[in-house]
């Protein structure tokens, strides 16, 4: 009934042809080190790791609106046929209406932001403080440009090493975030900041596909002793490249635990969940640095805030499902 691939290309095919639930986060699909599930005669795919008894499920089926319940049934029966319980998250609003039809509790765990940029501009006073810290990166003697990986890839790990080293030993995230490198490096795009020839930020923007398509902020780091500034400074000149580019939007990424109380909600959902994702917000920087993350995206004036979800099977929240997901990531 089933067959599970490993070859990502079905994936690709699958986000940049299906985007009715409009995920900007979608890029992450291709991942190295994603499994995928589809149904003969079904289009579209599943994207999943396996962790434990679980199997945490990267946002909602990637398929067209009228294969989507039945993609997903199928998962659901493929799973229980190995004895695995789904949690899935990164779905967005439009991905709610199958899991609840198939028993899911859905709540929401946090958001992702976009920026409208044929409009945007740092100019008046709410930017003041943003184009001094550019400014001042500047003048430090940051130089900012667009690069191809494969010339930078060693200073990109070089760099990477770095930055994990001021996490106290912290392992690389996966799964939820984007990576550099790989088959699908083409379709992505890599600024870089030096100074004095040494390379001291980047960040790595995937596609977006559906009806804000554009460009994602995805991977970045910086030097421990890189000028205050530096990633806004890369970010700014992407956006000016963007801009004359004609692109539309530039999307922020999700953020976990935040913009809880401005986004639906839907029947059923977990209130012990809600309360314990609002608790993080508030006390979980050992567990995630969301506030920060969010100031940082904030700075920018988003024009939508996008709600993303997370799913419980068998019509309860479950805090080992959440724990796994991070499993998942290689968060712990």
């Amino acid at each position: 009934m089933t067959e599970v691939l490993t070859k990502s290309d079905v994936a690709l095919d699958a986000i940049q042809s299906y985007t009715d639930a409009d995920n900007p986060s979608a890029f992450l699909a291709v991942n190295e080190g994603n499994s995928y599930f589809t149904m003969p005669g079904v289009p579209g795919v599943i994207v999943y790791r396996e962790t434990g008894r679980y199997v945490v499920q990267f946002g909602g089926p990637f398929a067209p609106e009228g294969a989507r319940a039945q993609l997903l049934k199928g998962f659901v029966e493929w799973a229980a046929e190995r004895q695995r319980e789904i949690v899935a998250v990164q779905l967005q609003a439009a991905d709610a209406k199958e899991y609840l039809d198939e028993g899911f509790v859905v709540n929401q765990m946090g958001a992702s932001f976009a920026l409208r940029l044929p409009e945007f501009s740092l100019a008046g006073t709410r930017f003041m403080q943003l184009r001094n810290k550019i400014a001042r990166a500047l003048r430090s003697g940051l130089a900012v440009r667009e690069v191809p990986y494969e010339p930078w890839a060693d200073q990109i790990k070089q760099l990477d090493g770095a930055w994990l080293g001021t996490k106290g030993g912290a392992k690389p995230l996966e799964f939820l975030v984007g990576q550099c490198g790989g088959p699908y490096q083409h379709l992505r795009r890599l600024f870089v900041a030096e100074n004095a020839g040494r390379v001291v930020g980047y960040i790595s923007y995937s596609p977006v596909y559906g009806s804000r398509p554009g460009w994602m902020h995805d991977l970045s780091r910086r030097q421990p002793d890189a000028p205050p500034g530096v990633m806004e400074a890369i970010n700014k000149t992407a956006i000016d490249i963007f801009k004359q580019e004609g692109v539309q939007w530039l999307h922020f990424g999700f953020t976990p635990f935040t913009e809880l109380e401005s986004q639906p909600k839907f029947p059923n959902y977990s209130k012990a969940f809600h309360w314990f994702m609002s608790h993080l917000w508030k006390n979980g920087e050992m567990v995630y640095p969301a506030q920060t993350q969010f100031a940082y995206k904030d700075k920018w004036a988003q024009d939508i805030v996008l709600g993303e979800y997370i799913g419980f099977q068998h019509g309860r929240a479950s805090i080992p499902a959440l724990i796994h997901i991070f499993r998942a990531c290689n968060a712990i």
